[in-house]
């Protein structure tokens, strides 16, 4: 029992618990502002068009930008970048903050400083998972992974309620003031790392690109990998109709809006605590591809929940199942990338884990507008276990022990 346990080792490698701990800290305040620009996104609209559009803001950027920035941390000292990141983050924070003070911003430029905001955490995704393995040995990668999701998790558990509440009582202001002071966590976090060597030197422009495109594409197990959250996220994912359907069955109360997420992150932070049972284990794609079907089986069950506490329990599944999927499919990304193409397949991975859902998020939107929230939710979730299951039947190596699998 005590295997199932999550792996704390990781953690006593000073560097990656100081850069740990102000992830966590930044993670937290950036669940505060995803709460409270759906709000005002919502309550500025009433369109959960518009609620899409959110992600489309946040997806847009990392979809073009992302697989250059992966290249630029290739070829240059990664501490530098990741500083450079995270300082254009705090200050579009304040920025978001500075509402307080002149009242809300008119829906565009808030959905502009959204997408301002995802321009430089395309760059600050990739370089935070190149640093990983120089912090890290080998063996502790899967623990080290599954404790920065837990990290994610624990924020988005509290987070979310807790942006509810505060907006509710003060406004939308104090949850983008939060989550600037947050990211003076995170910067603190990235001053303690060592300066990084370079691995190798990447070609510039659209030759490095290529080069990590190839590599993604002529790599069974990453491509299956990448292609399987690709059928979780752009064809299921469900965010952008919880305020549609927290203004249909719950009064459109912003503390209920919140207990959507809050459950995900339940479910989520169970299946980390217990991270142990699946990181051990040698068969990563299959646990991934059990994860990414469990998620959609989870939100089917959702879309048809005839009681509000029959739904968050659905979301909990929903979240363990998420953090499953997405912690195999990260140590299967690590383990069978060479360190100097890091960067950029890093950067593809971001762009599906993040861009996939911003643009499923879309989807569910546009789809509920033209149909139903329950059409849009049901059929995404039929989608994604279909689309699993035909990556499970074409891609032979990722059911196979990890030792066993080709590069």
């Amino acid at each position: 029992m005590k295997g199932a346990f999550i792996d704390l080792e990781p953690l006593k490698v000073l560097t990656y618990r100081r850069l740990w701990i102000g992830q966590v800290l930044s993670g937290f305040g950036g669940q505060l502002t995803f709460v409270a620009v759906m709000f005002q996104v919502w309550d500025q609209t009433a369109s959960p068009a518009w609620t899409g559009a959110v992600g489309l803001a946040q997806a847009l950027p990392l979809i073009v930008l992302g697989l250059f920035a992966g290249t630029l941390v290739d070829r240059l000292e990664r501490r530098k970048i990741y500083l450079i990141t995270t300082i254009g983050q705090l200050l579009t924070a304040t920025v978001m903050a500075s509402q307080l003070a002149i009242g809300r911003f008119p829906v565009g430029v808030l959905l502009a400083l959204v997408a301002v905001q995802s321009a430089f955490g395309a760059t600050a995704g990739p370089v935070a998972r190149t640093v990983l393995p120089q912090l890290l040995s080998r063996d502790q990668l899967a623990a080290g992974i599954a404790l920065n999701r837990i990290g994610f998790q624990g924020a988005m558990l509290l987070g979310p309620a807790l942006g509810g509440v505060i907006v509710g009582t003060w406004g939308v202001g104090v949850c983008y003031l939060v989550d600037a002071v947050s990211f003076l966590a995170a910067l603190y976090g990235v001053l303690g790392l060592p300066r990084m060597k370079i691995e190798g030197v990447a070609k510039p422009g659209l030759r490095g690109v290529w080069d990590g495109l190839t590599f993604v594409v002529a790599t069974p197990v990453i491509r299956g990998a990448l292609i399987t959250d690709l059928a979780a996220t752009v064809l299921s994912m469900p965010i952008s109709l919880f305020p549609v359907i927290n203004a249909e069955r719950f009064g459109n109360n912003p503390r209920t809006l919140g207990l959507f997420l809050t459950a995900i992150a339940v479910g989520g932070v169970a299946a980390s605590l217990f991270s142990g049972s699946f990181t051990r284990l040698p068969r990563h794609g299959l646990v991934m591809l059990c994860g990414s079907a469990g998620w959609g089986i989870a939100l089917l069950l959702f879309a048809f929940s005839p009681a509000a506490w029959l739904a968050l329990v659905c979301l909990a599944f929903a979240g363990a199942a998420d953090t499953v999927a997405v912690v195999s499919r990260s140590t299967i990304v690590q383990l069978h990338t060479p360190p100097e193409l890091l960067g950029r397949v890093s950067a593809a991975e971001q762009i599906v884990g993040q861009a996939g859902p911003d643009l499923g998020n879309l989807r569910g939107g546009v789809v509920a507008q033209l149909t139903s929230p329950v059409a849009s939710l049901a059929s995404g979730a039929l989608l994604c276990i279909a689309a699993v299951a035909a990556v499970a039947a074409s891609t032979p190596g990722l059911r196979r022990p990890a030792v066993t699998q080709d590069a």
